[in-house]
C-alpha cells in the first residue's frame, strides 16, 4: 500500500489549504507535519528538501514537491479531477486562476496594517461580486450543468467552493446576487468526501486569526 502524502507546512490555511481540499475531495488520506518554529522551517532548508528553500512541500509518490500549482495540477491529473482532454484541462486552469487570484487577496488581508484592512475588504466584495463570481454563474448558466467543465466534479469546482466559503466569511451574503452559485455551493458541499471535510474535527484549518499571523510572522522573518 502506498504511503499517504504528508504535508509540510504551519498549522494554518496558507497556500497549503487549496492541496488540501483537492486531497480531501479526492478521498485521500493524508498526513501533516506542521513548522512550528524558525528552527523546523530551517531544518526542512538544510536536509534539502526544499527545491527553492520554500514551502508548501508535499511528499508524494516518492517525489518532494514544492510549487503550490505544481503539487495541485499532480494531484487533480492523479485522482482524475483535471478533464478528458487538453481543451478541458484548459478551461479548468482558467478558472483555477480565476479563484486563486480572488483567495490570494482573502488569504493576504489579516497579515495587512489595521488602516488598510477596511479598504482592501471592500475590495475583495467588490472583485468578487463584479469579477470572478459573475463569471462562473454565467458559465454555470450557459451549459445548464452541475459543474463547471464536463459536467463532472473537477479540481475547478472544488476551488470554487473553498472561494466561495472564504468569500462569504468576509461577507455572508455575498452570494445573494448569484442563485446559480448559492445552488452549485450546496451540490458540491454534499459530495460525501467534502461534506466530511467541512465537518468539525477535519483537516481543514479555521480561518487566520491574528494569533497565527504572529506566529506566520516569527517562522519565515516578515
Amino acid at each position: 500500500m502506498a504511503a499517504k502524502p504528508k504535508l509540510h507546512y504551519t498549522k494554518g490555511r496558507g497556500k497549503m489549504e487549496s492541496i488540501r481540499w483537492l486531497l480531501a475531495a479526492a478521498g485521500v488520506e493524508f498526513e501533516e507535519e506542521f513548522i512550528e518554529t524558525k528552527e523546523d522551517l530551517e531544518k526542512l532548508r538544510n536536509d534539502g528538501v526544499l527545491m527553492f528553500q520554500q514551502v508548501p512541500m508535499v511528499e508524494i509518490d516518492g517525489m518532494k514537491m514544492v510549487q503550490t500549482r505544481a503539487i495541485l495540477s499532480y494531484i487533480a491529473a492523479k485522482y482524475n479531477l483535471y478533464g478528458k482532454d487538453l481543451k478541458e484541462r484548459a478551461w479548468i486552469d482558467m478558472y483555477v486562476e480565476g479563484t486563486t487570484d480572488l483567495m490570494g487577496m482573502i488569504m493576504y488581508l489579516p497579515f495587512q496594517a489595521a488602516d488598510t484592512k477596511e479598504k482592501n475588504l471592500a475590495l475583495i466584495i467588490e472583485r468578487a461580486t463584479t469579477r470572478y463570481f459573475p463569471v462562473y454563474e454565467k458559465a454555470l448558466k450557459d451549459h445548464g450543468h452541475d459543474y463547471l467543465v464536463g459536467n463532472k466534479l473537477s479540481w475547478a469546482d472544488i476551488h470554487l467552493l473553498e472561494a466561495i466559503l472564504m468569500a462569504e466569511e468576509c461577507k455572508p451574503d455575498i452570494l445573494s446576487a448569484f442563485p446559480l452559485l448559492q445552488a452549485f455551493k450546496g451540490r458540491t458541499s454534499n459530495i460525501p468526501t467534502i461534506k466530511k471535510f467541512l465537518q468539525p474535527g477535519s483537516q481543514r484549518k479555521p480561518p487566520t486569526d491574528e494569533k497565527f499571523v504572529a506566529v506566520v510572522r516569527k517562522i519565515f522573518n516578515i
